[in-house]
This record gives C-alpha cells, sequence and structure tokens, in this order.
C-alpha cells in the first residue's frame, strides 16, 4: 500500500508540474496586459519599466521556474488589474466556489443514485420512463440554458404562479448573488443565514442537474449488469429476499465502478462551475476567472487552472485510494504483483 501511494504521489506531482508549465505557457500568448495596465499616453519608457518591474521581460522558463517557487509557497503574485496578491483573491472566492460544487455534488448524488436503483429495479413502467426522458433531458440540455430556465421560472415568473398557488411572493428564489455569509475565520459560509441558503438553491439545482442525470445513468447500466451475474441467481436460488439481494449484494457492487466516475465528476463540478457562476453572477473563482481573461491577468489565470488541477489530482488520488481499501480484488492482485517482484 505505501508503495502504491509514493507511485501515485509521484505521478500528481509530475501531473502538476506539466498542466502548471502548459498552462503559464499558453497565458503568454492571451495578450499583453501591459496594454490594460497604463493608458494610451504612457511612454515607450513607462512601458518598459512597468515591464521590468513585473518581471515580463525575462525568459519564460525563468519566469516559469519564478512562478513554480513562489507557488509552492502560497505566493501567486500579484493581480495585475487589482494590483493585490493573488492568494488573497483566491482565498476570499474560494468558500464560495467550495460551497457551490459541494451542495451541487450532494443533491447529484441524493437524486442520481436512489432514482438509478429505482429505474433499474423498475423497468418498462411509467415512472422509469418519465424519469429516463427527463435524464435524457437533462443530459442533452447546456448548462447556460437550464440555469435561464430556472431563474425564469423560480425568480421571474415567481409572484404570478406563487399568488395563484396562495403562497407568499417572499417564497420565490434570488436570481443573483449569494446571500448574506458569516465570517468563520477566513472562511465566509452562506449556509448558515436564511438568505445564503435561498441563494445557494437555484445555482446548485442549476450545477447539480447534468451530474444527477449522469449519476443515473450509470447506476441504471451498472445495476442492470450486476443484476445478471451469476451470483446475484445464487443469492436468490439460496432463498434470500429481493430487498437483501438488491441492496446488500448487488448494489455494493455495482458502487464500486460509480466511485471513480463520480470522483472525476466531483472535479469537473469545480472547473466547470464557471457558466453557473456567471449565470448567477455568484462571486466564485468561476467568475474571477472570467474577469481575468478579460483583462489578460496571466498569475490569476495561471493560480485559477493550478488549483483546479491540484483538486483534480486530489480527487482522483482519494478516489484510487478509495477504491484499492473497498475493492479486495485490488489488494490481492498487487500483493501477488509484488511477490513476483521478489
Amino acid at each position: 500500500m505505501l508503495s502504491f501511494l509514493v507511485s501515485r504521489l509521484l505521478q500528481a506531482a509530475a501531473v502538476m508540474t506539466a498542466v502548471s508549465f502548459l498552462c503559464f505557457v499558453l497565458f503568454n500568448f492571451v495578450g499583453d496586459p501591459i496594454n490594460n495596465m497604463v493608458g494610451q499616453e504612457a511612454s515607450p519608457q513607462e512601458r518598459a519599466e512597468l515591464r521590468h518591474g513585473l518581471g515580463l521581460d525575462d525568459p519564460v522558463p525563468i519566469q516559469f521556474l519564478r512562478f513554480l517557487g513562489n507557488a509552492a509557497v502560497g505566493n501567486f503574485g500579484k493581480s495585475y488589474r487589482m494590483a493585490r496578491p493573488v492568494e488573497h483573491l483566491i482565498v476570499e472566492r474560494l468558500p464560495a466556489t467550495l460551497e457551490l460544487v459541494f451542495c451541487g455534488a450532494l443533491l447529484a448524488l441524493l437524486f442520481g443514485i436512489p432514482l438509478g436503483v429505482l429505474t433499474a429495479l423498475r423497468r418498462d413502467t411509467w415512472d422509469t420512463r418519465a424519469v429516463m426522458t427527463f435524464s435524457l433531458a437533462g443530459v442533452a440540455m447546456p448548462t447556460f440554458v437550464s440555469g435561464i430556465l430556472l431563474i425564469y421560472i423560480f425568480s421571474v415568473e415567481c409572484t404570478g404562479w406563487m399568488a395563484w398557488l396562495g403562497l407568499p411572493p417572499g417564497l420565490c428564489l434570488p436570481s443573483f448573488g449569494r446571500g448574506d455569509t458569516v465570517k468563520i475565520g477566513w472562511w465566509s459560509s452562506g449556509l448558515l443565514t436564511g438568505t445564503g441558503l435561498k441563494a445557494l438553491i437555484l445555482p446548485s439545482a442549476t450545477l447539480a442537474l447534468f451530474q444527477m442525470t449522469l449519476v443515473l445513468r450509470l447506476v441504471r447500466s451498472e445495476m442492470l449488469e450486476v443484476l445478471r451475474t451469476d451470483y446475484i441467481k445464487f443469492a436468490r436460488a439460496r432463498g434470500l429476499t429481493n430487498r437483501a439481494v438488491h441492496f446488500r449484494h448487488a448494489l455494493k457492487n455495482t458502487l464500486l465502478p460509480v466511485i471513480t466516475v463520480i470522483g472525476l465528476q466531483v472535479g469537473g463540478l469545480i472547473a466547470f462551475s464557471i457558466i453557473t457562476e456567471t449565470v448567477f453572477q455568484w462571486p466564485g473563482m468561476g467568475q474571477l476567472f472570467i474577469q481575468s481573461v478579460q483583462f489578460a491577468d496571466i498569475p490569476v489565470m495561471a493560480a485559477y487552472l493550478v488549483m483546479v488541477s491540484f483538486f483534480f489530482v486530489t480527487i482522483n488520488l482519494i478516489v484510487d485510494l478509495t477504491y484499492a481499501v473497498i475493492d479486495p480484488r485490488l489488494r490481492v492482485d498487487r500483493a501477488r504483483a509484488a511477490g513476483n517482484a521478489h
């Protein structure tokens, strides 16, 4: 197990280094930040002095090594647009993104897994057909379209159908912003306030919709495959109840391959929350990245993508370790490989 962990850590370090270098090199061709930092009346000498002060006249490998060394200690430099340390901007925006991703992933799992099991056990019924039709629409519909649709129903037109149902208009949901937050050390949380929870409903539902339908269809296909295996037939032959067969034997083996996909999808939620944050004006990392691209703010863009890559690598490592713990076949195979090596 130790050798497995060491090998995964080395792979993670190599991936992070490669991603960091590629991102840094690509962003050098996004645009010249000097043009956005000074006015048209700035002289060539002033531009050259500013470029030298930011270290932009150094060769790209030197800039990258300097960036890598500073990033290792949490120093990503200063934002060209805001003239503030990048790590401060990340600390301010990171809680909003992580809370949104956490709620989106939680909704996707809470609805996706039970509905996947339900549609696998109740094939060819009207409720299964309805759920599968909904899941197809969820997969096909772009995130920004589903977000705008939810805003239209639950924010714009909400007062009309709320009054028709006899409900107070205060139940309508906000269409932008994060609501009130509470400071817990450096962390700002909207989960502890009423307005923060209301503001979180629509963006988290939008972010969870695609992932929920993906989990639903994956669980259903795996469940149907497991139910056709021999050991499930033997379990039925032993006289076990359907409940024991479905939830003690079939579901456990169904979730093994699902864990890998779910782990990667959580990383995808962090990366692709940009669209959701833009639609709902959510003050998270995605919105900061979009603003940085418009301004060619290279330190912020590089730091953002390095951070997202770090989350991907970390989640992938946790998934690999979890998979090795819950699946004894992997431990046996690894022990045999180690024995053959000796």
